[in-house]
């Protein structure tokens, strides 16, 4: 099942601490990659997040959002941070003393303080990973929802490409006989000009008309094209990530096509190259975006 790096989605879910509300996207990367975005509260889940999110997300960049709504009914109790209050209440001190002045400080103004007071829920109601997880799948689910249907676009694009491939792959391998047969004639057609009516060698022409066959020979590379696509079309089935396998079977189909190109010594083979080399580049674009 061919899925695509790119997607979105969201996921809720409510308890009587609050509601939790996440959203996921993802985008194409050639490696895996999880970007979290949570409150502080949250920041102890973190690698629980982290592993459920891999394992759905195999290839591509993904970042996670998670947005937490306290409930009206949920206890919260203030946290006294007596050091950072001391600290604070003795900074005041030590400024008044180097300044000469002599004020009192209000317990309002150390308490108003960065990170003197806290406020952190009751013992007994600190559990949010079952909500945010519960937020978490639902927002994975809805992501592969998106992810699928996309593949399957891509699919359907990559299937209609591989086909019109195998018919230049076809006319390729009808065309490559004739280049020799074609080249013999003109050959002995020219020998023949040059000698004008003198005797002609027949061994020597056999010679280099093998010498030709050889150097234009794509038989090797034909087969091996036929394996690739057989491959390619396998990897299309599978309901694994198949992403890096298809890009790898991509550039050795690109070698193959680029070393029939380097062999030919006839228009019509060079145009079909061009042809495949177009196609192949098209799929390739596709290619990058599956996971």
């Amino acid at each position: 099942m061919i899925r695509s790096m790119t997607g979105y989605g969201k996921g809720e879910s409510s308890d009587q601490n609050g509601h939790c509300l996440v959203e996921i996207k993802t985008v194409n990367n050639r490696y895996g990659e999880v970007s979290l975005k949570m409150p502080r509260s949250f920041m102890g889940y973190e690698n629980d997040v982290r592993k459920i999110v891999g394992a759905r997300v195999k290839r591509g960049k993904a970042d996670l959002f998670v947005q937490w709504e306290t409930s009206t009914n949920e206890l919260a109790v203030p946290s006294l941070n007596n050091a950072v209050a001391k600290g604070y209440h003795q900074a005041f001190l030590d400024l008044a003393h180097e300044l000469h002045v002599s004020a009192e400080i209000p317990l309002s103004l150390i308490i108003s303080q960065k990170n003197v007071l806290q406020e952190t829920l009751t013992d007994e109601e600190t559990d949010l990973l079952p909500t945010l997880i519960k937020a978490v799948n639902i927002a994975l689910e809805n992501l592969d929802g998106m992810r699928i249907k996309e593949g399957e676009a891509l699919q359907a694009d990559m299937v209609a490409r591989r086909n019109e491939l195998a018919g230049l792959v076809k006319d390729l391998r009808e065309r490559s006989p004739q280049v020799v047969v074609e080249y013999q004639i003109k050959l002995q057609q020219r020998v023949e000009k040059l000698l004008n009516g003198t005797e002609m060698d027949p061994q020597r022409l056999a010679q280099e008309v093998a010498l030709l066959a050889d150097r234009c020979d794509i038989t090797e590379e034909l087969v091996r094209l036929d394996s690739h696509f057989s491959q390619f079309d396998d990897a299309l089935k599978l309901k694994e990530p198949v992403g890096r396998k298809l890009d790898f079977l991509m550039q050795e189909i690109n070698r193959e096509v680029n070393t029939i190109g380097s062999k030919a010594n006839d228009a019509a083979i060079t145009s079909l190259v061009v042809q495949m080399k177009a196609e192949l580049e098209k799929m390739r674009e596709q290619v990058q975006n599956i996971e």
